[in-house]
């Protein structure tokens, strides 16, 4: 496959299961990694789990 392919293909995935309300483990971490070092990598069911509560509890955000 070529690059334009595989990122375009990696687009749509993430689009797809954001609609769908499944969040992006992998962006996150890279997220987590680049901007706040300094915390905890939650593994990805303490992930999922608090991006339920965000999303069914009303609690949670964006940290930046």
């Amino acid at each position: 496959m070529n690059a334009t392919f595989q990122s375009m293909r990696k687009w749509a995935v993430q689009t797809a299961r954001l609609c769908c309300g499944i969040p992006d483990y992998d962006g996150y971490v890279k997220h987590l990694r680049e901007h706040h070092p300094e915390r905890k990598v939650p593994s990805y069911g303490e992930f999922f789990r608090e991006r339920q509560e965000a999303r069914y509890k009303g609690g949670g955000g964006r940290c930046c």
